[in-house]
C-alpha cells in the first residue's frame, strides 16, 4: 500500500465488530466453564437459586426448623437431661462431680411412704377430677345447648372461673371450707354439725378436689358444647320416629359421636388435674405442703419439695421420670378403652 492509503471506514467497524463478537463469545465460553464448576460444588444452591420449587421446599424447611429447634431446645434436651440427673446423685448445694447410681434413686422413692402417698392421691385427684368434670362438663353444655334466650351470657358465667387465677379460687375455697367458714355457717343453721373439711385428712383431698372440679367446668363446657353441635338434627328425629326416650337418645346418639371429645376432654382434663394439684394444694392444704399428715401432697409438690427444699435433684427426678411413665400409661390406658368408633 501507498503512503497515501487510508483503510475503509466499513472495514474498520466490521473488524472492531468481529473482535467484540470473538471476545463475547470468550467471555460466554469461560462464564458456562465457572457456571459448570458451581453447579458441580454446590448443586443445591444452583438450584435453590435457579428453580422456583427448590426455594419452595426451602422456604417450607427453614419455617419447619426453627419451630423444630425450640421444641428441641425446649422440650426434648431438658427432659432428657432430667432423666440424666434421675441416675445420678445430684444435690444442689454440693460441689464437685455427681456420681451415677443406677436405680438407687428409684429404689429409694418407693421405700418412702410419702411418695408412695402422694402417687396414690395424684391417682385419686385424676379420677375424680376427671370424671367430675366430665360430668358437670356435658351437663352443664346439654342445658346450655336447648335453651335459646342468654345462651351467650350463661356460656361466659360458667367460662369466667375458668380464666380467673387458680390462686385466687384457692384461697375462696379455703375461706369458704374453713373452721368458721360459709359452708359451715349453713350447716350449723340446718341443724347439722360443723365439718372440719380442710383440716380433717379424711376430708380435705375432696374439698381440693372439688375446687379443681369446678374451676375446670367451663373449659369442658366449651368442648362439649362444640361436639354437640356437630352431630346431625337428624339422627334425633329418626330416634323420635322410632320412639326413644330422652334417656335413649342421649345414651344412643349422643354419648357415642361425642366419644372423639370424650376422649380429648379426659386426658386434657387428667394432664390438667396433675398439673393443677400443686397451687391447689399449696393453697389450700393446711400447712401448704400438702397436709394434714400429708393426706392431700400430690406427686408435683413431692418433686418441688425434694428439689427445693430437700435440694435433692436426684430423687426429684426420679420422681418427675416416674411421674411422666405414670402420665403416659394413664393416656395410653384411656385411648384404648375410651376410643370407639360408631357408624350411623
Amino acid at each position: 500500500m501507498g503512503e497515501g492509503y487510508f483503510p475503509s471506514p466499513f472495514f474498520t467497524i466490521r473488524g472492531y465488530i468481529m473482535e467484540q463478537l470473538k471476545s463475547s463469545q470468550d467471555y460466554d465460553r469461560e462464564y458456562d466453564k465457572k457456571k459448570e464448576k458451581v453447579k458441580q460444588k454446590a448443586p443445591f444452591f444452583y438450584k435453590l437459586r435457579k428453580t422456583h420449587k427448590y426455594q419452595k421446599y426451602f422456604f417450607i424447611f427453614i419455617s419447619l426448623m426453627l419451630p423444630l429447634i425450640f421444641y428441641l431446645g425446649i422440650r426434648v434436651m431438658p427432659t432428657l437431661f432430667t432423666f440424666n440427673m434421675g441416675f445420678r446423685e445430684w444435690n444442689l448445694l454440693a460441689t464437685g462431680e455427681r456420681p451415677f447410681v443406677g436405680l438407687d434413686n428409684f429404689v429409694a422413692l418407693f421405700q418412702d411412704e410419702v411418695f408412695l402417698k402422694s402417687l396414690l392421691n395424684t391417682f385419686i385427684y385424676i379420677v375424680i377430677g376427671v370424671a367430675g368434670q366430665l360430668l358437670f362438663g356435658i351437663t352443664v353444655a346439654l342445658l346450655l345447648h336447648k335453651i335459646n334466650r342468654f345462651k351467650g351470657l350463661f356460656r361466659v358465667i360458667y367460662f369466667i372461673p375458668y380464666v380467673t387465677s387458680i390462686v385466687a379460687i384457692s384461697w375462696v375455697f379455703q375461706w369458704l371450707f374453713m373452721g368458721n367458714g360459709f359452708i359451715n355457717d349453713v350447716l350449723i343453721n340446718i341443724g347439722l354439725p360443723p365439718q372440719p373439711f380442710l383440716g380433717s385428712p379424711d376430708q380435705a383431698l375432696y374439698v381440693i378436689a372439688a375446687a379443681m372440679i369446678w374451676q375446670s367446668i367451663g373449659f369442658q363446657m366449651v368442648l362439649f358444647l362444640a361436639g354437640l353441635g356437630n352431630i346431625p338434627q337428624m339422627l334425633y328425629e329418626a330416634a323420635d320416629i322410632d320412639g326413644a326416650s330422652p334417656w335413649q337418645k342421649f345414651w344412643n346418639v349422643t354419648v357415642p359421636l361425642l366419644n372423639p371429645t370424650i376422649v380429648f376432654s379426659a386426658i386434657i382434663g387428667m394432664i390438667t388435674f396433675i398439673q393443677v394439684s400443686f397451687t391447689q394444694v399449696i393453697n389450700m392444704s393446711s400447712d401448704g405442703s400438702g397436709g394434714p399428715l400429708d393426706s392431700t401432697i400430690s406427686v408435683v409438690v413431692y418433686i418441688y419439695q425434694q428439689a427445693f427444699q430437700q435440694y435433692d435433684m436426684g430423687m426429684a427426678s426420679a420422681a418427675t421420670v416416674i411421674l411422666f411413665l405414670f402420665i403416659l400409661g394413664l393416656t395410653i390406658f384411656q385411648m384404648k378403652v375410651l376410643t370407639k368408633k360408631f357408624d350411623y
